[in-house]
């Protein structure tokens, strides 16, 4: 029996089959733009059940309404050629079926049982994280790679999908370990390189996250646009935090909103770049208007909750008149969505795009019902913190305009506790400080700003 080059049981005999598997998985696990070449392989070798289970595998990840559809011919190829193949492949091509039907329990199980058996399936194990990332369950993340640590501690990746389950779960000391590992043992591991800016965000340390991530930029060659969009979407937070809003708005020109305009992942991500951007008083032009016409197609689009928040915030921010399409279908999943997330649809994801919409509009008070109604279980929509701290962030900026001084000042220092420099944030105390008639705390902040 052959292996892959982590050292998994395939049953192809053709060497270049083989070659395009390592390809794949290597490119899928390094957040390259080659992994998307095992599409044309799997024309090539229409007889290869890997190729096909793992081209069905990245129309899947189209996060669009379309990629089950998409993704049915390569799967339906790979149904048929299961049968007299190795039975981790056969188990792989049932967790795409589960996953494609959006049976995600019956998928994860699944990938539960293919790393009881191969622990060194990595590919597997960062789609169980993937989902697991999705529905919010952080701590499923950390369980799952630490039980494959004995058999997989030589790879890089591994490392490095450890340091970000660690950094969801608030385990920092343990996630810098973790991806300084990774980098050790890979120098180019970007998800590790994303888990270490994580810890940095999270602890205050901004300069130095800026200089760590400057410092890795040479390495973000041959990237999926997803990667290298996040990537440098993490150095304009910390551009943000540091006053440099010209040099963030130049990365939201350049490289954020530049490449892939009609995918999920880069669309979300500039919603979220613009929107702290305005937040912390940059003036953006007329880049909302570009960004809603890119995101018009998802007027209907429930495919993620977390993505569907955001697509909704920029179309309702552009005054789209598919905003309120938009809502109307979040209103209707919060009623016929599948049994495991519908719940999430009908508490969390439906009070809080009512109150994004509301935002966008300058509805303060209704915002502020909205987003606080869905704040305590906002992790089960999924993203990370760093990713869902903008709801908390429009929260904060709803309480401002909404008068409500005295709850402002407390999210306020409470923030501070993390991003104690921040320019935006101590700009925001100053001006509270100033309302409220505390003039020395004021002038406290305005030090910090020096």
């Amino acid at each position: 029996m052959r292996t892959d080059y982590l050292g998994n049981p395939v049953s192809t005999n053709a060497d270049a089959a083989l070659a395009a598997i390592d390809n794949f998985v290597d490119g899928f696990l390094g957040y390259e733009a080659r992994a998307a070449e095992v599409i044309g392989a799997a024309e090539v070798h229409p007889d290869e059940v890997l190729l096909n289970a793992y081209a069905a595998t990245l129309w899947l990840l189209l996060e669009a309404p379309e990629a089950a559809e998409r993704a049915a011919p390569h799967l339906a190829r790979a149904q048929a050629l299961a049968g007299d193949t190795h039975p981790r492949e056969r188990a792989f091509v049932n967790f795409v079926t589960a996953w494609s039907a959006d049976d995600i329990p019956a998928a994860l199980a699944i990938a539960e049982s293919i790393l009881a058996r191969w622990p060194r399936d990595l590919l597997t194990l960062k789609l169980r994280h993937y989902h697991d990332f999705n529905h919010g369950d952080f701590p499923a993340m950390l369980r799952a790679a630490s039980a494959v640590l004995p058999a997989a501690e030589d790879v890089a990746y591994l490392h490095g999908m450890l340091a970000f389950a660690y950094e969801q779960c608030h385990l920092l000391p343990e996630a810098e370990a973790a991806a300084r590992r990774a980098l050790a043992l890979k120098r180019k591991e970007p998800w590790a390189q994303h888990a270490l800016a994580h810890v940095m965000l999270t602890q205050g340390r901004v300069a130095e996250g800026v200089a760590f991530l400057e410092s890795a930029r040479d390495d973000w060659t041959g990237l999926n646009s997803f990667m290298d969009t996040h990537l440098w979407w993490h150095l304009a937070l910390f551009y943000l935090s540091q006053g440099k809003f010209d040099a963030a708005l130049a990365i939201h020109d350049d490289h954020c909103w530049a490449q892939a305009k009609d995918y999920s992942q880069d669309q979300v991500g500039a919603v979220s770049l613009l929107a702290r951007l305005e937040l912390a008083g940059v003036d953006v032009g007329d880049r909302w208007s570009d960004l809603a016409d890119h995101l018009t197609v998802r007027a209907a689009d429930v495919v993620q909750p977390f993505l569907t928040l955001q697509y909704l915030y920029g179309l309702a921010r552009a005054d789209r008149p598919e905003a309120d399409t938009l809502l109307a279908a979040v209103r209707r999943a919060a009623l016929e969505a599948p049994d495991h997330v519908r719940e999430t649809w009908r508490e969390v994801a439906l009070p809080a795009a009512e109150g994004l919409v509301a935002h966008a509009r300058g509805d303060f008070a209704s915002a502020l019902r909205g987003l606080r109604a869905a704040l305590p279980r906002l992790v089960e929509i999924g993203g990370s913190h760093a990713q869902r701290d903008l709801f908390e962030q429009l929260i904060l900026d709803a309480l401002i305009r909404a008068g409500r001084l005295s709850e402002a000042q407390q999210a306020l220092e409470l923030r501070r506790g993390f991003d104690p420099d921040g320019v935006p944030l101590n700009r925001a105390l100053a001006e509270i400080y100033d309302r409220l008639d505390l003039p020395a705390e004021a002038a406290k902040a305005r030090a910090r700003l020096a």
